[in-house]
């Protein structure tokens, strides 16, 4: 049964620094908008900061990120902090990396509060609509109406694109 969506979702879709590896992203993302989303896609290689001032600027609900090239468990960690200096802890964390991302790894991200690692597992037990469902399901809610920034943004940025 098809999950019907409640509200406009947004996600932002991405292969992580450093990592060419983009065919599991561009099938995720095009699956995704048959399911309603709307994606914002960034391509391969991009930095945790071109992500989350990405996902901040276009109201994003959630962020989904295939990681191949290692270094994964720092790339979420410093994107849930980003979000969270930037006052955007609403903005949930999806990502994904084969078998790169190792069981143990996967439960640190878990608990650190990234929202969902899928494994190599839950591609055979939920096959791509499931987990593509999952995400959707997730990300299905409404953003908050009075979020307050904390200022200036600590990207480096030299206007506050929020103020627009």
């Amino acid at each position: 049964m098809a999950y019907t969506l409640q509200n406009k979702v947004r996600i932002v879709t991405a292969a992580s620094l450093f990592d060419g590896h983009d065919a599991a992203i561009n099938i995720m993302r095009r699956i995704l908008q048959s399911k309603g989303a709307e994606i914002i896609h960034l391509g391969h290689n991009r930095s945790v900061a071109d992500i989350v001032e990405c996902a901040i600027e276009e109201d994003v609900q959630g962020i989904a990120i295939t990681s191949y090239q290692g270094g994964h468990v720092e790339f979420f960690k410093y994107m849930k902090d980003l979000l969270d200096q930037n006052g955007c802890s609403h903005i949930k964390i999806f990502g994904g990396g084969g078998g790169t991302i190792l069981p143990e790894e996967i439960r640190e991200l878990h608990s650190y509060g990234i929202r969902r690692i899928y494994s190599p597992d839950d591609g055979r037990q939920m096959g791509l609509e499931g987990m593509i469902e999952d995400v959707i399901k997730q990300c299905d809610f409404t953003l908050p109406a009075n979020s307050k920034y904390p200022s200036p943004m600590t990207m480096g940025e030299v206007k506050d694109i929020r103020s627009i």
